[in-house]
């Protein structure tokens, strides 16, 4: 569109909306301006009205300078307090990174059947190291039918369909390369029988289980049910006293992106705020988990709820937050579903294009998901999409307790077992499986914090810089923003650190 038809293009989007142009409005009033950002407050500002509307050039003239307020960069000055000696800054750094490949597929039937299938062989060979929790372990499900009624067996497939039949019984279909099995968990007053529908309620499409049971004509009885699961492992010990803080779900760019918060734990991380100073001096590392940036175009509407439009502004602004935080702290930086990479997973990093020339020796760039080793520490990070499929599909999770959620996927060693739920690349090899037990497990996405512990696992959900959106207020969702967790290695422990929130408190 010319510079010269843009008043003609407004006076079309508003009157859809009941709202006419002023004849005094020239073209030159809206040169450079993004028709469809303006187009969108105007439409806001009279949203409420009933009534045919008349928009004057000053009314146009105040809302293209809000845009322009909008814009406009917070400044950050750091100076680093002259009495901050932080004890991380005298220890050298020690990490190594593994990007998730970015495998590329033709997205044809037969890429699906190979992405299935090394699923079901990865984590069928996790389900055969349980020992003797799979005695009577079937080599393939092919061979069910030759077996007599009353065998008692275990059986290893994916999960292709549950239902509930008309008598109360819960089926669930188990596929591997040569059959299938229809499992029967049956409804009863027992104990047992109640505990078993309990653990049939939580089984999910497309993960793979081991289910023990007798047969029963062209049935297996379910007696238990065996997932993959992390073996209970060790917390390691670390002799250095550092620490890592984990964030995620940024959102620069949107208007909710709560920078006086942000920038106020920059200027913590610099020692220029009293309070836990000493827990500041011992961060060495810094992991976000994805949505760093709050994108273009995300959701039909998006444009209203953003103050910068243009996503190359956005990790401009971004990186130069990032700038500010000392550079001893190594900063490790993933996408999600907001990040300008491809929406399926696994994610790679954002393109040398989006990072333009930005580079600093202690930023990294990493893909989604990605594992990490800081300091000794193994780390897995993603940003956290299957979440949602997890916390719908399952009782008992909700969007309030998202660590709930995250050792659900700890007990089934799968970064998104819900296919579909949301997009994921069908390739050969099935990359979200869990292959290395991390010692940490950190996801975002949920704009809530979360802190547990299963099987020696460390888990945290860390919250978001990002005030509550509409969508949350009609869905009922409370995020926890600004809060900060950091991890101390010696000391094993996690301290959350209140930046503001809600209340705009301070720590």
């Amino acid at each position: 569109m010319t510079e010269e038809n843009k008043v003609k293009e407004l006076v079309t989007i508003l009157s859809q909306s009941r709202i006419v142009v002023s004849g005094d409005v020239e073209e030159g009033l809206l040169k450079g301006i993004e028709l469809d950002i303006l187009a969108s407050r105007i439409i806001d500002k009279y949203k409420e009205s009933t009534q045919l509307n008349v928009i004057s050039s000053e009314e146009i003239k105040g809302m293209i300078s809000g845009l322009a307020v909008e814009k406009a960069p917070m400044p950050i000055e750091v100076i680093r307090s002259g009495d901050f000696k932080p004890v991380s800054a005298e220890i050298d750094a020690n990490y190594q990174t593994n990007i998730i490949p970015n495998e590329h597929t033709e997205g044809t039937a037969l890429g699906f059947v190979e992405y299935f299938k090394s699923r079901l062989r990865k984590l069928r060979a996790y389900l055969e190291s349980h020992g003797g929790s799979v005695d009577g372990l079937i080599s393939n499900l092919g061979s069910l039918k030759s077996l007599a009624s009353g065998r008692e067996v275990t059986v290893i497939g994916i999960v292709t369909a549950k239902s509930i039949t008309k008598n109360g019984h819960t089926m669930v279909i188990l596929e591997d390369e040569e059959g299938s099995a229809r499992v029967l968990f049956m409804s009863g007053t027992s104990d047992l029988a109640k505990s078993l529908l309990s653990k049939a309620s939580t089984i999910v499409n497309d993960e793979v289980l081991a289910i023990k049971g007798k047969i029963s004509g062209p049935f297996v009885i379910a007696n238990d049910v065996i997932w993959p699961d992390v073996p209970i492992k060790d917390r390691k010990k670390i002799e250095d006293d550092l620490a890592i803080a984990f964030m995620s779900d940024v959102h620069v760019g949107s208007k909710r992106f709560m920078d006086k918060n942000f920038s106020h734990m920059i200027q913590w991380l610099n020692g220029n705020i009293p309070d836990n100073k000493e827990l500041a001096g011992k961060i060495k590392y810094i992991v976000i988990a994805g949505d760093v940036v709050d994108g273009i175009g995300i959701y039909p509407g998006h444009e209203t709820d953003l103050a910068m439009f243009d996503i190359y502004t956005q990790y401009k602004e971004l990186f130069r937050y990032l700038s500010a935080i000392p550079d001893y702290i190594h900063i490790f930086l993933m996408p999600g579903n907001h990040d300008a990479v491809q929406r399926a997973e696994p994610q790679p990093p954002p393109s040398a294009e989006i990072l333009s020339d930005f580079s600093k020796s202690n930023i990294h760039v990493l893909s989604n998901p990605s594992y990490l080793s800081a300091h000794g520490l193994d780390i897995l990070a993603y940003h956290g999409t299957s979440l949602d499929s997890i916390i719908s599909a399952i009782p008992g999770m909700s969007y309030a307790h998202p660590e709930k959620a995250m050792v659900e996927l700890l007990k089934r060693r799968h970064i998104s077992p819900i296919y579909g739920g949301n997009v994921v690349v069908p390739t050969k090899e099935d990359n979200l499986v869990i292959s290395k037990i991390p010692d940490i497990l950190h996801m975002g996405h949920i704009h809530k914090n979360g802190l547990t512990n299963y099987h020696g696992v460390e888990i945290v959900n860390s919250g978001t810089w990002q005030a509550r959106t509409d969508f949350q207020i009609r869905q009922g969702h409370i995020p926890t923003p600004c809060i900060l967790p950091v991890y101390e290695m010696k000391s094993r422990n996690f301290t959350t650190v209140n930046f503001g929130g809600d209340e705009g408190k301070w720590i």
